[in-house]
């Protein structure tokens, strides 16, 4: 310990002793900043998520929205379209509500 004060030689600790104020301060910091943005990021309490995954999800639309917007637009014939919803039936367990099967 004596190497550490010889510029000072007082025998006191130098300015090491404020390494350890500091390094606790930055852990404080950082958890902090951690907790808040997790918490910002799954939306927390009353607030939507956001960020890139949240926008990834909001994105993409159903199997079964696609399969009916390929109807509509004309992408495919009726006989397709029954033949395809009756295999995402069998995948995702659902089909439309009040369908005709």
């Amino acid at each position: 310990m004596f190497a550490l004060a010889e510029p000072w030689s007082t025998g006191g600790p130098g300015p090491w002793i404020l390494l350890v104020p500091v390094l606790w301060a930055l852990a404080v910091f950082g958890v902090v900043t951690l907790l808040r943005r997790t918490v910002r990021r799954h939306g927390g309490p009353g607030r939507p998520p956001y960020g890139p995954r949240a926008a990834a999800r909001a994105e993409v639309p159903s199997p079964l929205a696609v399969l009916g917007r390929r109807f509509a637009s004309g992408e495919i014939d009726e006989e397709e379209y029954w033949r395809r919803l009756s295999v995402l039936e069998e995948h995702f367990g659902a089909g439309p509500k009040g369908g005709t099967a």
